[in-house]
């Protein structure tokens, strides 16, 4: 038998814990909590990667929770969202993005089927009013009256929800959805006039004397035109009138062939919601259909639909017969501009064509009509001007949603009246909106992808195109129970310590210890080798140097 190896002399107590190779290290591994790139992409600052986690641990309240921190509009986002997120994905750099926005719709209608709410908090603080009852209104009441301040919202409309209910058609947003998220906002204790229009300087003066803040929300109800058109004639149509009578039940009467000019999503909507009223219908953009401003889904929706899509041309000229319309249209090279709104447009010589149709509706745009607020607010390009924290010109006057921005997206306004809420909180705590110190966003280079198999993104279901045009149903269909659970698994939970133990199992030094809630590193033992850096599934640590 060979005799034992003898211990050396030096190693005098039979334990590693003698060698402290924390001396051996220039960086020490350290444990972080940063944003995901769908956080930073995200309009309404949401904690995508918290309430995933939370979802995959089939804590759908909790999820619920931790969304309707920043958004109170879960079920609508999930269906109208035009998901930024999911384009900034690190998932889409491994093999496709997740379904965030999917996720969301399903997580938002659990929350509708078991009647989730929020409590109505007692006003401990201030009294805010808001004009206009739309995205952006609503979502301001909601932060504002979650921090107990008074809410009184002003709505011109006969019903809350602005764009959501007057400009999207409910087949893309089913109205007992829209209705159950607004309802629990009011039942927060928010006090709502509608059909009350302030409309003028001295009504906007009397609300700013009656109240500690006043936030304008009153959205873009100028049409833009086009100066080729006569707005006079009966074949001539605003697209923003156009859906509001036709998602009203009170449609407009035009001719069976209609041409909607427009590329965003409100064209879209005004094509898709004609072929459901029996009309032959041609799409005519400036943009080629990978430039359009609206989703491509809708675009690919509406043509499955049998609308007949003109993209990279433009309206010339229109002369009128007895058999109808001749528009005059020509191909154009369509260039976009630095900021949303600007382009230029080349025509492209000897490209012209005729489109045989009965009407016209126009939908290229809104502005807001500022006039009705007098002359004290400054304004910037046809929107009124707000700084950083929203606020305008005017002492304790606040401003969002579109009439203040070009993003025109729901959830833009949803997140511009959020943070609307808490400078006006701010404010009138007599303190300041602090400036939240920004880290850098979690790459895929930082995620341990071996950890993560290959999976295809949960694919949801349409409904059948003839159905569509028979029945004002939603078209786009959500996500069932097990494709939600499977999809939560695809999550890298970028920057979310996941406590999957990976960096106490492979740290050689035995310098990674779990604690009450997380983890600690030992600095006497740690000699910033990288290890657990490299085997963390979540990119929840990171190298910090070490200055001696």
């Amino acid at each position: 038998m060979n005799a034992p190896i003898p211990v050396p002399t030096t190693w005098t107590t039979g334990s590693t814990a003698v060698i402290k190779t924390g001396t051996w290290r220039a960086s020490l591994a350290t444990h972080i909590k940063a944003p995901a790139p769908c956080h930073g992409a995200c309009p309404v600052d949401g904690d995508i990667a918290e309430w995933i986690g939370l979802a995959r641990a089939r804590d759908f309240r909790g999820a619920w929770d931790v969304l309707t921190r920043h958004n109170p509009f879960p079920s609508i986002a999930g269906r109208i969202c035009h998901h930024p997120c999911e384009t900034a994905c690190n998932r889409a750099g491994y093999d496709e993005a997740l379904s965030i926005c999917k996720l969301e719709r399903f997580v938002g209608d659990q929350a509708i089927a078991q009647g989730w709410g929020f409590d109505a908090p007692l006003t401990t603080a201030g009294s805010v009013a808001i004009v206009g009852g739309g995205p952006s209104g609503l979502s301001a009441a909601f932060q504002l009256r979650r921090m107990g301040f008074a809410v009184t919202l002003y709505e011109a409309q006969d019903a809350l929800g602005g764009l959501m209910r007057y400009g999207i058609p409910a087949y893309r947003l089913a109205r007992d959805v829209l209705d159950a998220e607004i309802a629990r906002i009011v039942a927060m204790g928010v006090t709502v006039h509608c059909g009350v229009r302030i409309a003028s300087a001295d009504e906007f003066t009397r609300l700013r004397e009656q109240h500690d803040a006043l936030y304008l929300a009153l959205g873009a109800a100028r049409n833009k035109r086009l100066p080729t058109l006569d707005y006079a004639q009966p074949w001539v149509c605003d697209g923003a009138a156009f859906l509001a009578a036709a998602n009203a039940g009170k449609p407009v009467a035009l001719g069976k062939r209609l041409l909607v000019i427009g590329g965003g999503s409100a064209a879209l909507d005004a094509a898709r919601s004609a072929r459901r009223l029996g009309h032959e219908v041609t799409l005519l953009a400036l943009e080629q259909r990978a430039q359009m401003p609206a989703q491509a889904e809708e675009v690919h929706e509406a043509m499955e639909e049998g609308i007949t899509l003109l993209d990279g041309a433009r309206l010339d000229a229109v002369s009128s017969g007895a058999d109808g319309l001749r528009v005059n249209c020509s191909r154009v090279e369509f260039i976009a501009g630095a900021q949303r709104g600007q382009f230029t447009i080349n025509p492209v010589a000897g490209s012209g064509f005729e489109v045989a149709v009965d009407a016209i509706v126009t939908s290229i745009g809104q502005d807001p009509d500022l006039s009705i607020l007098g002359q004290g607010f400054a304004a910037a390009g046809g929107l009124l001007q707000t700084d950083a924290n929203l606020a305008t010109n005017c002492a304790g006057v606040y401003a969002g949603g579109d009439m203040a921005s070009m993003a025109r997206f729901v959830t833009e306004a949803i997140g511009m009246g959020q943070r609307a809420a808490h400078s006006m909180a701010a404010g009138l705590r007599v303190g300041s909106v602090s400036a939240t110190a920004s880290k850098p966003l979690v790459q895929l280079d930082a995620i341990s992808t071996f950890y993560h198999p290959k999976r295809a993104r949960a694919v949801t279901g349409l409904l059948d195109a003839q159905e569509r045009l028979s029945r004002n149903a939603e078209v786009q269909l959500g996500l069932e129970f097990e494709q939600a659970l499977a999809e939560t698994e695809r999550c890298f939970s970028c920057g979310t310590c996941i406590f999957c133990d990976n960096c106490v199992v492979y740290c050689p030094d035995m310098a990674v210890q779990r604690v009450a809630g997380g983890y600690t590193v030992l600095l006497d033992y740690c000699k910033g080798c990288g290890l657990c850096i490299k085997e963390c599934p979540t990119g929840s640590m990171a190298m910090q140097e070490e200055l001696r």
